[in-house]
């Protein structure tokens, strides 16, 4: 029996049983391997974060991990991610021990500390015993373990009806494999590595008998390596592994520029950020590529690598390189509805493990987002114009072109002119935008909208698309190629202000249904047709006053969705929350318009957010509550945390309350009506690539306006400010 639409969409949803921000979860990733712990370094297998567990390619490959002292939990003292989110580290002490009674060791006596890192599919881990006492003791340490081999859209809350076969354990003296057949035929294995080897050795834990003199510690190291048939990860000492993985961090951030203010709030915040994106990054034989969230997203998806990779482009213009030759390389080439692929779309997220092997799930590469192939062309443009790198240009042509050929040909699906998502697939996404929930398109009254949907952002990307690639044709010497699109965009442009502009809303209308409807809701979707400038200039004071207004604004950000909208839910994903990257856009949106004052306001909302953060992070979303005095945003459950697009976040807004745009064909930098918030009195800006050369920036603001003061040039690079 057929399920409703509803129930069908609800399959991929991830269960919101237990919230993710209550357990001060800590969060490590390197590569295509991911970890979840809690504050102690353990992993629970149930409990308030079902999510826990060392993942990699899909699967989990630890499910429980629990370390104990004479058999009892240790008492915490700290635990935190360093700066540059490289270790996790644990600081514990012993509880009474023998408790209930009179202690032979008193709390406090031994100190645990706990180190955690991930390199190259194994989670490396170091425990120091170190006892403070007078007098020497005895004590069992005992770690537990074990391996459900779960599917990551299992732990997801999606239901299976078979799995594979578990296998008995293999035991040796310092080594504990658990292994795990899959229906599609691989082999996954867990391999637990001990040194020194424990004293007790057993299927799902071992034993170390500890005998501590005062003052004296003692050092274990496990190593958890991930299996994948013939895959086995080096078996590396602690040290070496360690060594290895901060020289790979130096390397992706040696180009990068620094950033540096008069607020240690922001920069914190800015340190955070830059950190959880270089964490997010995964070497691909095309490059750097930024895989989208954890614990939910940490694999390649299109859309959100190509919206973090242009926030991050005047920080770390290579990234936007390593993720356009990713999308190069897995562009579409042929019809599969079952995937919704057409020739010359952008994948929309790739999926390993056992269920997309198997086509569990439809994601193994699926190409079901509308707005993924626009801003490919967008981002291949944007990554010209910083850096002058024509023979990227040349090399991707191809498939910039198939790009702009898919939306001519595929993506408007009736011929109105507007680009339009209708799946092909029934086990894809009903919802292809950004906002790609089930019920996240709808009318007035609530009503769901029927496809084929055209979504007012997404008539923004396809604009901002021809006009990035007419200016790319002409690079190639195609100026017949570059007047049929600027033609074309000129035409949306005037045709998209015509059928989406609403005077009853002060914006645009969300989408046009099947039959050409308006979904005439007040969204934070319409903002970000300032970022992509369709929105005529006469209609942008009116749009930003709109998404500034206190039903759209919480005080936060803006919301997705207006407090006065029937289906507004301050707790859902899509219709009410706050999402800091659809902030941020905007943003730069507002840059765009000259509307500083508005972008500021934005600006100051989502660092103030930082303050209640943990670790200066912002997560995926929050919920859209209004602010109340004294209490921070209202945390989403089960938003991700970190991601790579809300990593991005204060790049972009930075960028957009400076008016700041690299040209670096021309090798210029321009700030254009530049302003800072209050709370910050200087920003330094240095290693800033601008095409060839380089240049390091100090930003004052004054009473009216801001100055800038060269640093340091390197190359020709030169200046230009607009006040």
């Amino acid at each position: 029996m057929t399920r409703p639409a509803e129930d069908e969409e609800d399959r991929f949803q991830i269960l919101a049983t237990a919230s993710l921000t209550l357990s001060g979860a800590r969060v490590l990733k390197q590569g295509d391997t991911f970890a979840v712990f809690d504050r102690f370094g353990d992993i629970r297998p149930w409990g308030v974060l079902g999510a826990q567990g060392l993942y990699h390619d899909g699967a989990r490959f630890l499910s429980a991990l629990r370390l104990r002292l004479e058999g009892l939990p240790l008492p915490l003292l700290s635990s935190t991610v360093s700066r540059d989110n490289t270790v996790f580290v644990v600081d514990m002490m012993n509880p009474d021990l023998p408790p209930g009674g009179e202690p032979v060791i008193h709390h406090g006596t031994l100190h645990v500390a706990r180190e955690k890192f991930l390199w190259q599919a194994a989670c490396h881990e170091r425990l120091r015993i170190t006892n403070y006492g007078p007098d020497a003791v005895d004590v069992d340490l005992e770690i537990a373990f074990a391996a459900d081999f779960a599917d990551v859209f299992e732990v997801r809350g999606t239901r299976r009806e078979r799995r594979g076969a578990l296998h008995s354990p293999e035991l040796s003296d310092s080594s504990v494999v658990l292994a795990y057949t899959g229906l599609d035929g691989v082999e996954r294995r867990t391999r637990l590595r001990f040194d020194p080897a424990p004293e007790v050795r057993a299927p799902d834990r071992v034993l170390y008998r500890l005998h501590l003199a005062s003052k004296v510690t003692r050092e274990v190291s496990v190593a958890v390596a991930c299996e994948v048939g013939d895959e086995r990860p080096a078996d590396l000492p602690y040290s070496v592994a360690l060594t290895q993985a901060i020289e790979v961090l130096h390397e992706f951030s040696a180009q990068d520029c620094s950033i540096d203010s008069s607020s240690e709030q922001f920069d914190d915040w800015i340190c955070r950020s830059l950190a959880d994106l270089r964490m997010m990054i995964t070497r691909t034989p095309a490059g750097l590529y930024p895989y989208a969230g954890v614990p939910w997203f940490s694999t390649p998806f299109g859309r959100d690598a190509i919206i973090a990779a242009l926030a991050a482009m005047w920080v770390s213009p290579d990234l936007a390189r390593g993720v356009l030759r990713f999308l190069a390389a897995s562009q579409a080439d042929r019809m599969d509805p079952a995937a919704d692929a057409e020739p010359g779309k952008i994948v929309h997220e790739i999926r390993g493990g056992e269920m997309a092997a198997l086509g569990e799930i439809p994601f193994k590469r699926y190409y079901g987002s509308v707005d993924a192939t626009p801003l490919f062309v967008v981002l291949a443009a944007a990554y010209h114009e910083h850096t002058g790198d024509g023979a990227t240009i040349a090399e991707l042509w191809p498939q910039i072109e198939r790009a702009l050929m898919w939306i001519e040909r595929y993506g408007d699906l009736d011929g109105d002119g507007f680009v339009e998502y209708g799946r092909r697939s029934e086990a894809g996404l009903l919802h292809q935008g950004w906002k790609d929930s089930h019920d996240a398109v709808f009318h007035a009254d609530g009503s769901p909208a029927e496809g084929p949907i055209a979504l007012c952002e997404v008539q923004g990307y396809v604009y901002a698309a021809c006009q990035g690639g007419a200016r790319l044709a002409e690079l190639l010497g195609d100026e017949g190629r570059a007047r049929i699109l600027r033609a074309r965009a000129e035409r949306l442009r005037a045709r998209f202000d015509e059928v989406f502009w609403c005077d009853e809303l002060d914006g645009y209308a969300l989408a046009l249904d099947g039959g050409k409807r308006p979904c005439r809701v007040r969204t934070s979707n319409a903002g970000q047709c300032l970022f992509s400038g369709i929105a005529l200039p006469e209609r942008a004071r009116r749009l930003a006053d709109r998404l500034l207004a206190d039903d759209m604004f919480s005080g936060w950000g803006i919301r997705t969705v207006s407090t006065r909208e029937r289906r507004y839910n301050p707790m859902s994903y899509h219709n009410g929350s706050i999402w800091p990257h659809d902030n941020a856009l905007i943003a730069l949106g507002l840059s765009r318009y000259n509307l500083k004052d508005h972008v500021l306001r934005v600006m100051e909302a989502l660092f103030d957010a930082t303050r209640f953060a943990e670790l200066s992070r912002l997560p995926e979303l929050f919920c859209g509550f209004p602010r109340r005095d004294g209490a921070g945003p209202t945390n989403y459950p089960v938003a991700c945390s970190p991601q790579a697009w809300a990593a991005t976040t204060p790049l972009l807004l930075l960028q957009a309350a400076l008016g700041m745009s690299v040209d670096g064909t021309e090798g210029r930098v321009r700030f254009v009506r530049s302003a800072l918030p209050p709370a910050l009195e200087r920003v330094s800006i240095r290693n800033l690539r601008v095409g060839t050369g380089n240049i390091d920036v100090a930003l004052h603001r004054h009473p009216e306006d801001v100055g800038i003061h060269i640093l340091g040039r390197r190359g020709p690079v030169e200046i230009v400010a607009i006040k």
